[in-house]
């Protein structure tokens, strides 16, 4: 469906809520993070994995905040938002985490610390013992993520129908690691393989399930749409230039007309204005399901706030298959606008990998040909959706 220019409606009778601004570190300067510097939605992406445990355990990811500016979005504006250069990153070691722990948890020092497999990129994560992880912040910019997620998460909690993460223990700054750092309880569950889902449509209805839930709770408070959430829940042209280069890129790969067209029905999409609990990254790395596929436990909440919701409409596109779609948009009564705002926010980032695989990896390596294939096909889904509107 085309739509008309980008401008929004009201917002409703809701009073003006005050928006949350994160404390700032020391230091912070202009430390922000972009996100083409991270790396590219692949099992090793925006995510991290323990093949040990089948566990994702980043609950924190895509973040950062300039208290220079305070920069919240203003929800009148549909300008871009300036994401600015990569920040430099922390290297911590398994004795460092031990060291930490020793001096600010002694219930937990005989636990054994080991890194995390595929250990994030926001934060550096470590296995303390069996049931506690602890994340460390990989750079002076993510760690606004601590105080935003010890804050929130536990009130979000109460309200949700599947676990997510529980903040069990606040560490401070020390002359060896700077920043503010977190312990959390582990939570069991495997990873969903957008090839192997074993129960699509089950998953469909428990994600419907949690965004219901989610979009439920009260936003008064809630921290806007600004960079400490990558502008997640804000305008989708703050990402046009990075999803522009990438079908400069793919000029060849892709029916970059066709695409283009879509992104740009996405751009035009209105949004009302009504202020609503996001996640803002709901993705199979950020999903944990149980042995019949079913969805236990959701975490990598860094990039939540309030604001437009559609960007948790992604996941449509990017793991469930049509049957699963049509429930997810159904059991949300999702409207045109929104669903084609989500399909924009599916589309810039898959654009944005994809054209990243075909730079950077190997062709003839199973994984790399794997990640390239699946790009692909959540590109054609999202156009094919959007041609059918």
């Amino acid at each position: 469906m085309r739509h008309g220019g980008p401008a929004r409606t009201g917002r409703g009778d809701r009073a003006e809520p005050t928006a949350w601004t994160p404390a700032a570190p020391e230091n912070l300067g202009s430390a922000v993070g972009v996100l083409g510097s991270l790396p590219r939605m692949s099992p090793a992406h925006d995510q991290v994995t323990d093949p040990a445990h089948d566990q994702v355990t980043d609950p924190a990811h895509d973040q950062v905040t300039d208290p220079a500016h305070d920069q919240v979005s203003d929800r009148a504006s549909e300008a871009a938002a300036d994401l600015g250069p990569a920040p430099q990153r922390l290297t911590v070691t398994v004795e460092d985490v031990s060291r930490l722990v020793a001096g600010q948890f002694p219930q937990w020092s005989h636990l054994p610390v080991a890194p995390v497999v595929r250990g994030g990129w926001d934060n550096v994560t470590f296995h303390l013992g069996d049931d506690l992880l602890v994340r460390l912040p990989s750079a002076t910019p993510y760690s606004l993520a601590v105080e935003k997620e010890h804050r929130w998460l536990p009130a979000l909690a109460a309200q949700l129908p599947v676990r997510i993460p529980t903040p069990r223990g606040l560490g401070r700054p020390t002359d060896d690691y700077p920043l503010p750092w977190s312990v959390y309880g582990w939570i069991a569950g495997t990873r969903p393989s957008r090839a192997h889902l074993a129960d699509p449509v089950g998953l469909a209805d428990d994600l419907a399930g949690f965004l219901v839930a989610l979009r439920a709770v009260d936003p008064t408070g809630g921290p806007r749409p600004g960079v400490h959430n990558w502008y997640r829940g804000g305008s989708l042209r703050t990402f046009d230039d990075i999803a522009r280069r990438a079908m400069a890129d793919l000029d060849g790969e892709l029916d970059v007309v066709l695409v283009t067209e879509a992104w740009e029905d996405s751009l035009a999409a209105p949004w009302d204005g009504v202020d609503t609990w996001f996640h803002g990254d709901v993705a199979d790395g950020n999903l944990l399901v149980d042995e019949q596929g079913r969805l236990v436990g959701v975490i990598d909440f860094g990039t939540c706030g309030v604001g437009d919701p559609s960007c948790d409409l992604a996941i449509a596109w990017t793991l469930l298959d049509k049957p699963g779609r049509r429930l997810l948009r159904d059991r949300l009564a999702v409207d045109d606008a929104s669903w084609a705002r989500g399909r924009g926010w599916a589309l810039w980032k898959a654009l944005q990998n994809l054209s990243g695989a075909l730079a950077d990896g190997d062709p003839g390596d199973d994984a790399d040909d794997a990640e390239v294939v699946q790009l692909r096909e959540i590109v054609t889904a999202i156009v094919d959706d959007y041609s059918r509107s």
